[in-house]
Order: structure tokens, then sequence, then C-alpha cells
């Protein structure tokens, strides 16, 4: 039997689908799909600079109209959600999705960590055993040559027997996973940026009161202002909302 998304109908920002979820309904959700039958099930932790990629790759745009479950990430999402008359009950924080949701799992859910620089993916699993009792299936960075490795990669997970593949891979995890998810074999997949940085302690939480007033982002530029990068993206994403309007 299927696992519906939870919620009403969706929200479409830019062309691209966002569920009205809580997180507690959003997490609720991966880890019953991850004890279910059925595979392949993508979900997507929505954000500005992912919607601006999507709408120069045809083949990303295509994996985030896919996602069984996506989720409103960024602050700008349920920005431009309210701007086209959508009514979102808050956003679901990639972070705070995958530790609530290995939190309800405990030790019945299997989690293959997958992404990051060497020796990452495996400090956020030994973590998320230690706090969550998670069963670990397996764990692998992220630095795999593409298009090389990949079936490589995917026979990996696959061996593992996960239920829930959390995938930090960067710019076009979300296609990856869509692409390549008969392979991998997990009941769930996640793509989750850099969580498991933050699993694996090699980058820093913000207090959680950033994260309730929105401003978490301004907070790691100031940390890292190599993130004002990210500055373009951003822009271009308010520019695009605004010129609907």
């Amino acid at each position: 039997m299927s696992t519906p998304a939870p919620g009403g109908t969706r929200t479409f920002v830019l062309g691209f689908p966002v569920d009205p979820v809580t997180l507690a309904e959003a997490a609720a959700w991966v880890a019953t799909a991850a004890s279910g039958r059925e595979g392949g099930k993508l979900v997507v932790t929505l954000n500005p600079e992912i919607v601006v990629q999507a709408r120069a790759d045809e083949r990303l745009a295509a994996a985030l109209r896919s996602a069984d479950l996506s989720v409103a990430d960024g602050v700008g999402v349920s920005w431009a959600a309210r701007r086209s008359g959508g009514r979102l009950p808050g956003r679901v924080p990639g972070v705070e999705l995958v530790v609530e949701a290995l939190r309800l799992g405990g030790p019945g859910l299997r989690v293959f960590f997958l992404g990051g620089a060497p020796g990452v993916a495996g400090r956020a699993a030994s973590e998320a055993a230690r706090r969550f009792g998670t069963t670990v299936a397996g764990s692998r960075d992220g630095y795999f040559e593409r298009p090389r490795q990949v079936p490589e990669v995917c026979a990996e997970v696959a061996s593992s027997g996960a239920d829930l593949l959390l995938a930090g891979l960067g710019a076009g995890q979300e296609r990856f996973l869509f692409e390549n998810a008969a392979a991998l074999g997990a009941k769930v997949m996640v793509g989750v940026g850099g969580t498991l940085d933050v699993l694996a302690g090699a980058v820093k939480r913000m207090p959680a009161w950033t994260s309730r007033l929105g401003v978490e982002w301004l907070f790691r530029v100031l940390l890292d202002p190599k993130r004002w990068r990210r500055a373009p993206r951003l822009a271009r994403f308010v520019w695009l909302v605004l010129r609907r309007d």
C-alpha cells in the first residue's frame, strides 16, 4: 500500500510542488514510508537555490516535480508560497527533518549515509547510531567520479539493504536520486545537502531562534562569508517571484 503525502493540496513555487506539512508530519511520513514495502520514494527539501538551478536544468526540474514529498526548507520558499496564495504551516528545515525522522525510526531504521568529504558520512553515521540508535547500513563519501562510478555506488547502497538513503551530494543531488532510484534500492531517498556535515560535527547548527525568525541563512553567511556566492541565485529567485505578481 502506498504512503500518500500528508497535508492538503500542494502549493507550487515557480512551477515546483511544495506540500503543506509540519515538521512532525513530514518526519512521520519519512519514517513510515521507510518501514513500508514500496521503494524509490523521493523527498525534496526545496530552497530558492534548487529552484533557480532547476529552471536551467530540465533533468533536475523533472526530479523535483516527481517528488513524493516536497517540503519548504528555505524561508524564501515559504515567502514565495504565500505570495502565490498558498498556505504552508511553516518551514521544514532539512536538518531538523532528518534528525526527527532518525529519532522516530530508532534502531528499526536502516540508513545509508552518502556524501560529504572523506570521513564525514562515517562520522555522521556514528553520531546517528549514538544519539538515536540508528542501524547503519553503510556510509560513503561523495567524492566519486560521475558517471563512471555511479553503478558502483548504486550497487553498494542496494546491497546494504538500506530503508533510508541520506544523500548529501550538493547541486543536482535530487537528479542523481531520481534517475538512479531503481538501482539504489532504498525505500526512501532524501537529498540532504550539508546535513551530514552538521550530524558529523563539521558544521555547527545555528541557534534555534534563528530558524524560528527565518534569519538562519544570515547567520551562516556571517560565519562563512564564502556563502555570499549564493547571493546571485537568491536575488534571481526573488526577481522571478516578484515578476509573476
